[in-house]
């Protein structure tokens, strides 16, 4: 078989150019530091890679909503704590008023004190997220969430929470109904009050504490109605549960005494005369806190107030000031729980963004030192080919006669 001259230039050309493809291609991937430059390098390489992008785009949309459920819970969680805070500066003046020795004009004193600090918290309970949006707007609202009106403040919001709307519908805001008008009533099974005399239509002469409840299977939801009879100190109480007309109770009464029935015990104090009366009635969830608020006002403002009055008063007051710091912390810890949740999501995201990030390097990333040998394999192989063109080249039959 006999060889010419062409087809060994050929042959050299195709091997040279077929070097030098090589070559660049290792180039590009040094430079790249990726194996797979097109999904026909490598198909199955490329679609592991394509899923794993895929993976690590939904990996962070969720990230980006974790993101913004946690700062609004940290800010929903900070101002929860600043409302504390005024409350109980307002539960420490009320139990200041009921010193018996204020006079009138420094209950008003106190009461202007307190109208501040009323005045603050309306502020926090329409405090954004910096934004435009409030954290206490529940689902939404088309301004402030709490409007102080004449009647008192009312809730303008939409009752619920905001959320993001992807795999994870993290929190936004929260729901500002349940936090400032939402505090169980009394001691949260029942609710006592001072009545009116049955003889004379006046207010009583003594006070009912907020009582307790003693057994909760025992409770019945119904309105009762406590009178004294007599003259001290040969007194009696009757008590009539009003949804039934019966007596349930009645016994000789000593001031300050427990009275207990159908599950509930509490003490009136002081010197009732006869034919006072008190009410108990059961707890509902919709106690709130401005109403609490702008009566305690009211109350310190009210002049000319037997002791009485200022006893049963205050410790109404202090009671209800009690119920809804109490709603409020509760809140504010689901609030927190929250924030934790987020934070241990935020670790699993984490997690699953690397596994996904390490499955895509595994399926398109170069081995370094491996593509540097193979480089300079190729560069070595190229060089070569380059030599042997040049031998080639002087294989000619006019090289052959003038040499």
């Amino acid at each position: 078989m006999r060889l010419s001259t062409a087809n060994y230039f050929d042959t050299s050309i195709t091997t040279l150019q077929a070097r030098q493809l090589q070559l660049q291609q290792s180039q590009i991937q040094l430079s790249s530091g990726k194996r797979i430059q097109q999904a026909s390098d490598d198909p199955t390489g490329a679609a592991q890679a394509e899923r794993a992008r895929a993976s690590i785009s939904r990996i962070d949309a969720d990230t980006r909503a974790q993101q913004a459920s946690q700062n609004s819970m940290t800010l929903a969680e900070s101002a929860l704590g600043d409302a504390t805070d005024l409350l109980q500066q307002i539960r420490e003046t009320v139990v200041q008023a009921g010193d018996g020795s204020y006079t009138d004009a420094e209950r008003q004193a106190l009461a202007a004190k307190v109208q501040d600090l009323r005045n603050q918290l309306f502020t926090v309970a329409n405090r954004t997220d910096g934004a435009g949006n409030y954290l206490f707007s529940g689902q939404g609202s088309g301004g402030p969430p709490f409007l102080d009106q004449a009647g008192g403040v009312t809730y303008a919001g939409v009752a619920g929470v905001n959320q993001t709307g992807v795999l994870g519908n993290y929190q936004l805001s929260v729901d500002g109904r349940s936090v400032f008008e939402r505090a169980l009533s009394g001691n949260g099974g029942f609710v006592t009050a001072a009545g009116t005399n049955s003889n004379s239509g006046d207010a009583p002469t003594a006070w009912v504490d907020s009582g307790s409840v003693t057994d909760p299977q025992a409770l019945t939801g119904h309105n009762y109605l406590i009178q004294i009879n007599g003259t001290a100190p040969d007194q009696n109480y009757v008590v009539t549960d009003n949804d039934s007309g019966a007596t349930v109770a009645s016994d000789s009464f000593t001031p300050g005494q427990s009275i207990a029935f159908d599950g509930m015990s509490m003490a009136i104090t002081g010197t009732p005369t006869d034919g006072d009366q008190f009410t108990v009635a059961p707890a509902t969830n919709n106690l709130k806190v401005f109403d609490v608020l702008d009566r305690t006002i009211a109350d310190l403002k009210a002049p000319q107030r037997t002791g009485a009055q200022i006893s049963q008063a205050n410790a109404v007051d202090l009671r209800d000031l009690d119920a809804v710091m109490g709603n409020m912390q509760n809140v504010r810890s689901q609030v927190g729980q929250t924030m934790n949740n987020l934070d241990n999501t935020a670790t699993r995201t984490s997690s699953l963004k690397l596994n996904a990030q390490t499955e895509q390097s595994n399926a398109e990333d170069l081995d370094m030192v491996s593509g540097i040998s193979e480089f300079q394999n190729q560069q070595t192989g190229y060089q070569a080919a380059l030599q042997t063109y040049a031998m080639v080249q002087r294989m000619s039959l006019l090289q052959y006669i003038t040499s």
